[in-house]
């Protein structure tokens, strides 16, 4: 089957990844994954022979504007292919009624859901979110973002350049960063260097104000001074997993929307992989689920965090035959074939 994703790719964030992977996937299966565009110099494949397509998935995301108005002309695309062949997968749950939650939002009028529910529709009546728990009727399961067991790395604390390396933007994550920087506070001196890879950390995009989002990326850079935390700058998909490699730990942590909605993100299938281990402030049924029953030792718990930390440093190779059950079990039910495998069968019914 020929795939063909609607989806505004960057190199420093979103699903990147996970883009690339399918593709990769895809060829030894005997398919095809190309992405709707045009450009000499991608690292992805692109294409806009929307025709030729056996389905086209609109995979709506924060990196993807159309809700406000982009240059994808969207009526003239979706009028080439027919409605049983267009799906849409929404990443970020704004297929819902207005959701607000410490702090944390999907829209912030009925309008303006609406609206989104509105377009969507007019896309596909068959829509799919990365969550097993969809709040709509009319919407199905699938997870998007996918594991490669390729990515594994060894899990050796030995000589590691930080303590701790957390990947991803601060995009609404403030509130879940600042509990796993609070468990480590006392015992900071006891630990090594910290690092905050992505943008937003220390000061707002320059770029958020002109779309209107600065409030998403407040932090408290006052703090972060106080715990000694490096922030450094974003940097491309195929280096995410090397940098939370260089850490002992990488915390899994979610936007509060997401925890609420009980999705998966690229960071939740990512981190295992990479030489570090990861703890979760996540609850524990939704660690058990994705992860397995074991995987609860690693969350990071109200009562006492900081004792969780502190033997987590003391204890690497126990905690580390955990994270080798949890690549066990993620290997098995969720690689990028598996996905793709997924896909076909969507189509086809």
């Amino acid at each position: 089957m020929r795939f063909m994703f609607v989806y505004y790719v960057m190199t420093h964030g979103g699903s990147a990844q996970d883009i690339h992977n399918y593709a990769r996937v895809a060829k030894t299966l005997g398919h095809e994954v190309v992405v709707y565009g045009q450009s000499r110099d991608s690292v992805f494949p692109l294409s806009k022979e929307v025709e030729s397509a056996d389905a086209v998935f609109f995979i709506f995301e924060w990196t993807q504007v159309m809700r406000y108005g982009d240059r994808l002309d969207l009526a003239r695309l979706i009028g080439r292919v027919p409605r049983e062949r267009r799906f849409v997968i929404d990443c970020d749950g704004a297929y819902n009624e207005p959701i607000a939650i410490d702090g944390d939002y999907n829209h912030t009028t009925v309008a303006a859901s609406r609206e989104w529910m509105r377009i969507c529709h007019s896309v596909s009546d068959k829509v799919f979110q990365p969550t097993l728990h969809p709040l709509r009727p009319n919407v199905r399961p699938f997870f998007f973002h996918g594991y490669d067991p390729d990515w594994e790395q060894p899990l050796d604390s030995r000589g590691k350049e930080y303590a701790m390396v957390y990947v991803g933007h601060s995009r609404f994550r403030w509130g879940p960063m600042s509990r796993v920087l609070q468990a480590m506070e006392p015992i900071r001196e006891e630990l090594g260097r910290i690092a905050l890879v992505g943008h937003g950390w220390d000061s707002v995009p320059s770029w958020a104000g002109r779309m209107g989002i600065e409030h998403c990326f407040r932090t408290d850079p006052d703090y972060l001074q106080k715990m000694k935390a490096e922030c450094i700058g974003e940097v491309p998909f195929d280096q995410v997993i090397q940098w939370m490699g260089k850490g002992i730990m990488s915390p899994v942590l979610y936007r509060p929307l997401f925890s609420h909605l009980r999705m998966v993100t690229c960071r939740t299938f990512e981190t295992p992989a990479a030489g570090t281990i990861p703890v979760f402030d996540l609850d524990e049924q939704y660690v058990t689920e994705i992860y397995g029953a074991s995987a609860t030792e690693l969350v990071l718990p109200a009562t006492d965090p900081e004792e969780k930390i502190r033997d987590v440093f003391a204890r690497p190779e126990y905690y580390g035959e955990i994270v080798m059950q949890i690549r066990r079990r993620l290997a098995e039910r969720h690689s990028y074939a598996a996905r793709l495998q997924e896909l076909v069968k969507i189509v086809e019914s």
